[in-house]
């Protein structure tokens, strides 16, 4: 697992802040290996002070689709619009 960021402990984060304050990246053997240990990373990681799209990522651990993989680049665009389509 590695974290990429400029942040660090106490770090304020301006107010017109660049979305990406990090980056986890995880590996494994294989692509099982990789998610769990990216599910774990997630569980424990914290962002306090701003919103943080975590909880969409644990969510994206857990999905079917995405665990069995092959997914086009439009998988994340397509599950957050059925996510907030309107319902009838």
């Amino acid at each position: 697992m590695r974290v990429d960021s400029h942040a660090y402990a106490g770090y304020f984060v301006p107010p017109h802040y660049d979305s990406l304050i990090g980056k986890l990246i995880c590996y494994g053997d294989n692509r099982n290996q990789a998610i769990a240990r990216l599910r774990i990373a997630l569980s424990e990681m914290a962002v306090e002070g701003i919103l943080s799209n975590i909880p969409l990522h644990r969510e994206l651990m857990l999905d079917e689709k995405f665990i069995q993989g092959g997914t086009s680049i439009h998988y994340l665009e397509n599950r957050l619009a059925a996510i907030h389509a309107p319902r009838s």
